[in-house]
């Protein structure tokens, strides 16, 4: 078989299907807004540093970033660019991307809600678009597609390099089948078949759930993931976090790759 003759894409939506990944539903990130503009959002932040010293801004005036969460990648380029758009389908995450402008004296940054499977017709076409860290998505070959239309210029994504969030021990310890997420490949791929050929680079970021130092807020962690716990998932879990160097549960960083394409007209897409 040729590699032409199988659908990434397919293989994608069959992979998050076999996954069961538990979808997040807005107000799931609007809970975790506030606390993730602590902890993600940090200037001198690993992950942060290396995404922002790959981005080209070069002949650009504008920004779309999809998927912005409380503002990171926005607010950290605003002051190198006329303007700026926010878009995530969280309120709370806009709310709080929107307090931080404003806290920062930072006035050119709109903020728009809006989600991955909308119709982007009506949202502004920018010279950059960017999607950090928000690209496990329904559909692969749709988002890159919707990205590559809002760009004149250049579009960056980050996507998961390991194929879970949660390891194969936690996932064992619930007594759960071990399932994968569709990493980075996936996207190379998809990208390859619509025609894109992408640069690929690696950027290795701190783990945020990298905090298990108390059952609670282990637990936390792992429900985020995998969704809520039976109480004998619950039960098996406990007694194996405390055979566990909480120190240890997880990596201290998590591994992204970085894809990045010029974006081509979308009449070209095979």
């Amino acid at each position: 078989m040729l590699i032409d003759d199988i659908d990434f894409a397919e293989l994608y939506r069959q992979q998050l299907l076999e996954a069961k990944r538990t979808e997040k539903t807005p107000d799931h990130w609007d809970k975790r807004a506030e606390k993730m503009a602590v902890t993600c959002t940090s200037p001198t932040d690993s992950y942060l540093q290396q995404l922002m010293a790959k981005i080209d801004l070069q002949g650009a005036e504008t920004l779309f970033d999809m998927g912005c969460g409380p503002g990171t990648v926005s607010l950290m380029l605003a002051g190198q660019l006329q303007a700026v758009y926010g878009i995530d389908y969280s309120q709370g995450m806009l709310d709080v991307a929107a307090r931080r402008a404003g806290a920062q004296g930072i006035r050119n940054a709109q903020w728009i809600a809006r989600a991955w499977e909308d119709d982007w017709r009506d949202l502004p076409r920018c010279d950059i678009a960017v999607a950090s860290r928000s690209t496990l998505v329904a559909d692969m070959r749709d988002a890159m597609t919707k990205l590559n239309g809002q760009a004149r210029l250049r579009v960056y994504t980050t996507h998961l390099v390991s194929s879970s969030f949660v390891s194969p021990a936690i996932q064992r310890a619930l007594g759960r089948e071990v399932v994968e997420l569709p990493n980075y490949i996936y996207a190379i791929n998809v990208l390859y078949q619509m025609g894109i050929h992408p640069r690929v680079d690696y950027i290795r970021g701190k783990n945020c759930q990298q905090d298990n130092s108390t059952w609670a807020r282990f637990e936390e962690n792992v429900r985020w993931s995998m969704g809520e716990l039976s109480a004998e998932e619950r039960d098996r879990l406990h007694h194996w976090y405390q055979l566990q160097d909480a120190g240890q549960i997880a990596p201290a960083s998590r591994d992204w790759a970085l894809i990045s394409w010029d974006s081509i007209p979308q009449d070209a897409i095979r």
